[in-house]
């Protein structure tokens, strides 16, 4: 199950902020993540089955300050099933019938 995470984590300089990027690269399952907030505190994290609890145990044992702010189920967005579409009828072009299919000329043979 695909899932994104809302971490508030004390992150006051770019140091660490670069450690907790490290910290939860380096977690099973995650696909994406970034820094959000306004304060650049929040920690978005995308996906398969990670380990919540777990990550927030990481970053509380190296940073300090860690709480979860949301989980919530990412839906992949499928495409819509799109209806066969009918045939359009299209009126079949003129025949054009060469000339000299239906009318043979006849010319004398070579030999004659």
């Amino acid at each position: 199950m695909k899932q994104k995470i809302v971490i508030k984590v004390s992150m006051a300089s770019e140091k660490s902020r670069s450690r907790a990027m490290e910290l939860v690269a380096r977690a099973d399952g995650v696909s994406s993540m970034g820094v959000t907030g306004s304060g650049r505190d929040q920690l978005e994290v995308v996906g398969n089955d990670v380990d919540t609890v777990c990550l927030v145990k990481c970053l509380r044992r190296k940073l300090g300050h860690a709480d979860i702010l949301k989980v919530e189920e990412v839906k992949d967005k499928k495409p819509e099933e799109k209806k066969p579409e009918e045939p359009k009828i299209v009126d079949p072009p003129p025949y054009y019938y060469y000339p000299g299919y239906y009318y043979h000329h006849h010319l004398p043979a070579p030999w004659c």
